[in-house]
């Protein structure tokens, strides 16, 4: 009888030892919220940029491709269309136009002449004879010319919708390339500036050395 009972308490210790070694319940560890990576907060800690559909009126998407291939040459960012895995999103409104401006123009030529002659003295009454000739020639001008401009307000966000930059360009009177282009162009351009500034800012404030209390 004595040896039954010590080999079930041994049993029942062996049991005790194996449920402390199990490891915890995985609903438990599931309900653990994840590990969250650090949203970039300027444009030096963004990565991977995802250009969301631009709104604003015609020729918006065709700019949106042109937006995505000017970034992309600038090579600050990897461009993606998975927006899932980007940690920042170039949203915006865009537009490109195309109409037609008049322009009427009148060229006018105005002349005038006069011939006076008299005669007169104390006690003659004289005699006069005047001419006058006038004329006017007017001719006018009517033209019309096709206008192209475009433009893009752009604000790049993290995932939370926190705007970490903003632009607003426009195109001008630029003769060797489209409306659409100039636009893009420039977009790219004051992204790689500023990205460029902070840059500067970045390596002047690490050289700056921290205030004694």
């Amino acid at each position: 009888m004595r040896g039954l009972l010590a080999a079930a308490a041994l049993m029942a210790y062996l049991a005790g030892c194996v449920q402390a070694k199990k490891p915890a319940d995985d609903t438990n560890r599931s309900s653990a919220p994840p590990s969250r990576q650090a949203l970039p907060e300027n444009l030096l800690q963004v990565k991977r940029i995802y250009v969301a559909p631009l709104g604003g009126g015609p020729g918006a998407e065709a700019l949106r491709d042109l937006i995505i291939s000017s970034l992309n040459a600038t090579t600050l960012f990897a461009l993606t269309d998975n927006k899932s895995r980007a940690d920042a999103i170039l949203k915006g409104s865009a537009a490109d136009h195309t109409y037609v401006e008049t322009h009427d123009m009148v060229d006018g030529a105005n002349g005038r002449g006069g011939v006076r002659l008299s005669h007169g003295g104390s006690g003659y009454s004289g005699t006069s004879l005047s001419a006058n000739q006038s004329g006017s020639a007017r001719e006018g001008h009517h033209s019309k010319e096709i206008k192209h401009d475009a433009f893009a307000a752009l604000r790049l966000c993290n995932r939370d919708g926190d705007v970490i930059w903003s632009t607003t360009q426009e195109s001008g009177d630029g003769k060797f390339q489209g409306a659409s282009e100039e636009v893009a162009s420039k977009v790219a351009r004051q992204i790689l500036e500023d990205f460029e500034s902070e840059q500067r800012a970045e390596t002047a404030n690490a050289g700056t050395p921290r205030p004694v209390n």
